[in-house]
């Protein structure tokens, strides 16, 4: 039986048109490049929000509801602020809550398009 050949593909493949970020080290550094908003986190004036809201909350997370260090605490936005300047920094739109729990569970429902509850 005689054997067939491969053929070679008709179709060439095309460039991603979209950018990634991609992974690695510099992922961080390059998001916070590409969008603009992320600086606003290296503010004093941020900084200041968050302790206040995590201090107030006196470090106990919202969802768990056990009690972190202030590392392992975020100052968490009820409603996406999506760039939102007066969002971003309006304190009654924070809530303290867990890295573990904001990193899980709130993600998730922000990106199913829901707004989290607490």
């Amino acid at each position: 039986m005689a054997r067939l050949k491969q053929l070679a593909p008709r179709v060439g493949s095309m460039s991603s048109r979209v950018k990634s970020i991609g992974a690695g080290p510099d992922r961080l550094k390059r998001r916070d490049q590409l969008v603009a908003w992320r600086k606003w986190y290296k503010t004093a004036e941020w900084q200041r929000l968050r302790w206040d809201c995590i201090s107030a909350a006196l470090f106990t997370c919202v969802r768990c509801g056990r009690i972190h260090r202030s590392p392992d605490l975020v100052a968490d936005h009820i409603e996406p602020h999506r760039g939102d300047r007066a969002l971003f920094f309006d304190p009654k739109n924070l809530q303290c809550m867990c890295a573990a729990c904001h990193n899980s569970d709130k993600q998730r429902e922000e990106r199913a398009g829901h707004a989290a509850r607490s």
